[in-house]
C-alpha cells in the first residue's frame, strides 16, 4: 500500500474522487443533469472542449476561458461562461467530511496536509475561498501552477522541493492507480483510495 518508508511527514491528498466527491447532493458526476438542467450534451462538451483543450488548459498553458467560451457560443448560445462555471463548480463539490475530520486530526498531530491536484486555476481558487478547503490544509500544489501534473515526474519532483522535504517524508493519497505507482517511481509513500476507504485505517496498515 506504501513506499519504502512509513516515516512521513506530510500528507499530500489529491482532490476529485478523495476529498471532492461529485454532486453535494448525491455524489453523482456534476455531468449528470447536465443536458436537462442547461440543453448542453456531455458528448458534445467533451468533443468541443475537454478532449481538444483540457490538458494545455490543466498545465495552466492558457486560461480556460479562452476555449470554453467559444465552445459554449457553439454549442448552447444562450448559456454565458459565468452561469456554466457557476453550475459546473457548484455541482462538483461534495465534501468528504469524514476524510476532512481525519485530516485535522494529523494536523493536530503534526503532521503537515497539502493539497496535490490537477487543476486549472479558476477552480484552484474556488476549491480553496469558495468551498473552503484552504481552511483544512497548509498549502495547494496544483497543475496549473507548476506546469506539470500527475502522473508526470516532473509533479511529484517539484512538489517534494516546495514542501522542503524528501521524497520518502511525502504520503500521497490518490484514487488514480497511475498516479499512486508514479509516486511510488519517485521515492514518495503512497495510498491508493477507492470508495469507502478510511485514512485511519490506511495509515494503521502503514505503521504495521
Amino acid at each position: 500500500m506504501v513506499g519504502k518508508n512509513a516515516d512521513y511527514a506530510a500528507l499530500m491528498i489529491d482532490v476529485d474522487g478523495v476529498l471532492v466527491c461529485g454532486r453535494p447532493s448525491d455524489g453523482r458526476p456534476w455531468t449528470y443533469a447536465l443536458e436537462d438542467d442547461l440543453g448542453l450534451s456531455v458528448v458534445d462538451l467533451q468533443r468541443e472542449f475537454f478532449l481538444p483543450h483540457w490538458n494545455e488548459i490543466v498545465l495552466g498553458r492558457y486560461p480556460s476561458v479562452d476555449h470554453l467560451r467559444p465552445a459554449l457560443a457553439k454549442l448552447a448560445p444562450n448559456l454565458s461562461y459565468d452561469d456554466f462555471i457557476g453550475y459546473w463548480f457548484e455541482n462538483d463539490a461534495r465534501l468528504n467530511i469524514e476524510l476532512l475530520e481525519e485530516l485535522h486530526q494529523q494536523r493536530e498531530a503534526g503532521k503537515k496536509v497539502y493539497l496535490a491536484t490537477n487543476q486549472e486555476h479558476v477552480r484552484a481558487a474556488y476549491l480553496i475561498e469558495v468551498l473552503g478547503l484552504g481552511r483544512h490544509c497548509d498549502g495547494m500544489y496544483y497543475s496549473g501552477a507548476l506546469g506539470s501534473r500527475k502522473p508526470d515526474r516532473a509533479f511529484f519532483e517539484q512538489v517534494a522541493a516546495l514542501a522542503g522535504l524528501q521524497s520518502d517524508q511525502l504520503l500521497l493519497v490518490d484514487d488514480t492507480p497511475a498516479n499512486v505507482v508514479a509516486a511510488r517511481a519517485c521515492g514518495w509513500n503512497a495510498i491508493e483510495w477507492r470508495k469507502g476507504s478510511s485514512l485511519s485505517a490506511a495509515l494503521t496498515e502503514i505503521e504495521i
